[in-house]
């Protein structure tokens, strides 16, 4: 990269304090057991794990905007959790980051959302999850559409983070575009499920990786012919602006209105761990569009921000002291 290039992306990124973000949707907590292996169990042949510590961390939705505050941003999360003791903690955490909570609708219908990760020697032994999955209740969804009706306007792009837990609809996207301000431009990005892409319609770019795409558009990607295919049907069904495919190794791919496919190779050094890049890479190009960079720009920045994240083992995210020296 250019010294000039270097300088532009330096003042992009100072700019991202001036974006205040709204982010919708499956709110996670992420829960860390850490510990060593040294023999198997006499009762089954799987490693005895001995716990030396644990952590939780903001998962999902929440991770989104946890990387949004890493970077320098603002941002609200919008979604729903149980009325229980993992609940209480994600509320303590976002507390810590200074992030509002009044768009976090806690419930009795369902449980937190809770992913726990098993891990000894720096590898990942086992996952559980606890969650209950479907549609939101009527009193949630009304709960929901209240806080995006009254905050809105007050934001400079909107997130949607989709997991497939039920936050988010084809009723609930159906709300939030009519909601839109007609002075404003507010940019939607969206990190979607393969499920029922036509969900998305009216968003301004969406963020799914080779397997998603592919899985939305039926297109095997074999080349950068395909590749091309599988972006532009996914933009005809959504009516979106542009598609950015992340491809883990290979980088990123653009595809921004009928303009040639934009190719982003990988700048990550070393990869630990992708948990989470997906969020990473939400907010990146969340906050690249909300201060005005073109799709080019907050796509290679998000590129960037992701490389560092990988590099990382856990739930990660990355500052902008690491950004702007992974840039320079």
């Amino acid at each position: 990269m250019s010294s000039s290039e270097t300088e532009k992306f330096k003042k992009a990124v100072s700019r991202f304090q001036e974006a205040n973000i709204l982010v919708i949707g499956d709110i996670i907590v992420d829960h860390f057991v850490w510990g060593s292996v040294s023999r198997i169990s006499p009762e089954a042949p799987v490693p005895v794990v001995n716990v030396t510590h644990e952590n939780l961390l903001l998962g999902g939705a929440a991770n989104v905007v946890n990387n949004i505050y890493s970077l320098g941003g603002r941002a609200s999360l919008c979604g729903i959790i149980g009325r229980d003791e993992m609940g209480n903690q994600l509320l303590k955490l976002l507390e810590e980051l200074s992030s509002p909570t009044d768009g976090v609708i806690v419930t009795d219908e369902r449980p937190s959302t809770v992913k726990t990760r098993i891990l000894a020697q720096h590898q990942q032994v086992v996952r559980f999850d606890k969650e209950q999955t479907g549609q939101l209740s009527k009193a949630s969804f009304n709960e929901i559409k209240k806080f995006i009706a009254t905050h809105l306007e007050s934001f400079d792009a909107v997130i949607i983070s989709d997991y497939a837990k039920g936050m988010i609809s084809a009723q609930l996207m159906e709300y939030l575009l009519d909601r839109m301000p007609a002075g404003k431009k507010i940019p939607i990005i969206t990190d979607p499920k393969p499920d029922q892409p036509e969900r998305f319609k009216g968003v301004t770019i969406l963020t799914p990786n080779h397997q998603e795409i592919e899985l939305m558009t039926h297109i095997a990607i074999t080349d950068n012919e395909s590749m091309r295919e599988a972006a532009r049907t996914l933009r005809a069904m959504t009516g979106s602006e542009a598609v950015l495919i992340t491809r883990g190794e290979a980088g990123m791919a653009l595809l921004e209105n009928d303009k040639p496919i934009f190719s982003i190779p990988t700048v990550a050094k070393e990869v630990f761990d992708v948990t989470g890049a997906g969020d990473t890479v939400a907010a990146t190009l969340a906050l690249g569009l909300a201060t005005g960079l073109p799709f080019t720009t907050a796509a290679t920045i998000a590129n960037y921000a992701a490389g560092i994240v990988v590099g990382k083992l856990g739930t990660s995210t990355t500052s902008t002291k690491e950004l702007l020296e992974a840039v320079s």
